[in-house]
């Protein structure tokens, strides 16, 4: 019998060897638990993902690593915790700073694919630095369009040739659209925007995946539905039918949107005859928006059952719509229930694809064994997350989670994960032993990464426009001593 099960296990290992599959990672942008089909949501249509997920894996317990846009990105397209490297804030959009961006001595997994023979293409949004160093053309994608900055404009209508400079009250205001009215990018050059972004997107990436050789990985990271809110009117229409309020019509407008053009490029697949072996992960990058101090309008996002969302370490700002298809090699019509990490794609696909793993080591673990029951035990015993030095943080084992009350407090809220998955018993005062063991944990990681010196976005203008202005202000004192000589 031992003989059988090794024979298995190496014809198992020799099919991946030698048909090895292509790779599509979707990511939302903001999208909430409860807003897609096949978490029961019967007032947005989500056709597309939602026959993924029946013919595909389900993750019941699928994490990303940070609650919020750029780390989670981060932490994705290197398979390593952002912490590792020191990167826990969302970096502004600024083309000429060389030190602003994904550092440089960390891979991407585009760039442990090519080494494989992969074709490696990157649509959307970028938000990992703006700076020629850090554009994706040279972080490992042969391909590339999309736009550099955190976020983007829907229209082409709303496309200028110049970025907007974003004030209140004078001084400099962060937004995630800095930089979100600029043309888009196709490679090092601008390109062509004639429709409503996300198809326009959409239909790239559908060309991309029917035009590449085996074997492609494509990373397609759409900014919907993060605001701004903006959407075609026949589908704001569609559901103000069924959401009175417009602001949350819209963003069920623009999740319908991407559904369809989700659809599009799975069509492409099964058309081009690459759709049983092509592996496919969709997440979003955090929880959908809440309503919270400072942010009291952005209710449209519904993370039900979980508390909270982008922004929180509560369960509804980490813990996301999750899963894969792979007709080829995974199961189909399956719920896994055991802790899963955004961090496991980059694993996956390098280990499945005979990639580049030297150099730093990657957090994230290859599911295929997990899934088809080749290896037992779980995939992770343990989940972290870190924002801002520890300001905030995050432990999340099978068993329980542990987490300040808020950020910078040292109270901290423990909670029962089989029993009491949504958080509503606090039992920091009744299991001292399980805090004391869930705080070693996370300090043994916390030990391993790095310090983070970056400024959010916010801070980081503030410091920069007081550089431009007391630059013009030390030329402006000087500017006697350059007043031409009287001419004679």
């Amino acid at each position: 019998m031992k003989l059988i099960g090794f024979a298995l296990v190496l014809g198992v290992v020799e099919l991946f060897a030698n048909n090895r599959p292509n790779f599509l990672f979707i990511v939302a942008d903001d999208l909430g638990y409860a807003d897609v089909g096949f978490h029961g949501s019967t007032v947005v249509d989500t056709p597309n993902l939602d026959r993924l997920a029946q013919n595909g894996v389900i993750f019941k317990n699928g994490y990303v690593t940070h609650p919020y846009c750029g780390p989670s990105r981060a932490g994705l397209i290197t398979g390593r915790y952002q912490a590792r490297f020191g990167m826990e804030i969302n970096l502004s959009y600024s083309p000429y700073d060389l030190h602003q961006g994904l550092p440089l001595d960390e891979k991407t997994f585009a760039e442990r694919l090519k080494p494989a023979g992969y074709q490696t293409g990157m649509i959307g949004k970028w938000h990992l630095g703006a700076a020629e160093p850090y554009h994706p053309n040279n972080r490992g994608f042969n391909y590339f369009y999309g736009f550099l900055s955190g976020g983007h404009d829907y229209f082409p209508s709303m496309v200028t040739t110049h970025p907007k400079l974003l004030t209140e009250n004078g001084q400099p205001h962060y937004s995630n659209n800095e930089g979100g009215t600029l043309p888009l990018l196709r490679n090092m050059n601008t390109a062509e925007f004639e429709e409503y972004l996300t198809t326009a997107l959409s239909k790239d990436a559908a060309r991309f995946v029917s035009e590449s050789e085996d074997p492609f990985c494509l990373y397609l990271a759409y900014n919907a539905p993060h605001g701004p809110l903006h959407a075609p009117q026949a589908l704001v229409e569609k559901y103000r039918k069924r959401e009175p309020d417009l602001l949350r019509a819209t963003y069920l407008a623009m999740i319908d949107s991407m559904d369809q053009g989700i659809g599009l490029v799975v069509d492409a697949l099964e058309q081009s005859g690459k759709l049983e072996n092509t592996l496919i992960f969709f997440l979003s990058d955090n929880g959908g928006v809440y309503a919270k101090a400072g942010y009291k309008q952005e209710t449209w996002a519904d993370n039900t059952p979980f508390r909270d969302g982008k922004g929180s370490m509560r369960e509804g700002g980490s813990h996301v719509p999750f899963i894969a298809h792979w007709p080829q090699g995974f199961p189909k019509g399956i719920t896994y229930s055991h802790l899963v990490s955004s961090l496991d794609l980059a694993a996956t696909a390098v280990a499945l694809a005979g990639g580049d793993a030297s150099g730093k080591p990657m957090d994230g673990v290859n599911l295929e064994p997990y899934l088809n029951r080749r290896v037992t035990g779980i995939p992770h015993k343990a989940l972290f997350w870190r924002a801002v030095n520890g300001a905030t943080w995050c432990v999340r084992t099978p068993e329980a989670k542990l987490f300040p009350s808020t950020y910078g407090s040292e109270d901290l809220e423990l909670y029962d994960m089989i029993n009491d998955p949504y958080e509503s018993t606090n039992l920091i005062d009744e299991r001292l032993e399980q805090r004391l063991q869930l705080a070693s944990l996370w300090n043994e990681w916390n030990a391993k990464n790095e310090a983070c010196y970056l400024l959010q976005a916010y801070d980081y203008q503030k410091e920069r426009m007081r550089m431009y202005r007391d630059l013009h202000d030390r030329l402006k004192k000087n500017s006697t001593e350059l007043q031409p000589k009287v001419v004679k």
